[in-house]
């Protein structure tokens, strides 16, 4: 017993299919008309010259670095498994007392 159902694909995801790309979304059945109904997701496309943002590294750690962009300060840190849980602890409690140390006098610098 074959059972044949049709899905209500827009014109511009049937495009997007035939030139071979790949259509991220959601197949469900519409409540109102009982047809099974495809949704794409809008994503954001990459535009082209579009340049991620620069960090720049205000500050080093023994173990990470700080960085700055345009709208964020990021902190990396790494910490090698065999210093054990007590030791990697008491070393993130420094560091982060590194961390704001070094943002509050890029804070400082940037106000003179």
């Amino acid at each position: 017993m074959e059972i044949k159902k049709y899905v209500v694909l827009p014109e511009e995801i049937l495009v997007g299919l035939a030139e071979g790309k790949f259509i991220e979304g959601s197949l469900h059945r519409d409540k109102n008309t009982g047809r099974i109904v495809f949704n794409a997701y809008n994503r954001l496309s990459r535009q082209p010259g579009y340049q991620k943002p620069k960090e720049e590294v205000i500050g080093e750690t023994d173990f990470g670095r700080v960085a700055e962009t345009p709208k964020k300060i990021k902190v990396y840190e790494s910490f090698p498994k065999r210093m054990g849980t007590a030791r990697i602890l008491a070393a993130l409690d420094r560091e982060i007392k590194d961390i704001k140390g070094t943002i509050f006098n890029r804070e400082i610098i940037e106000r003179v």
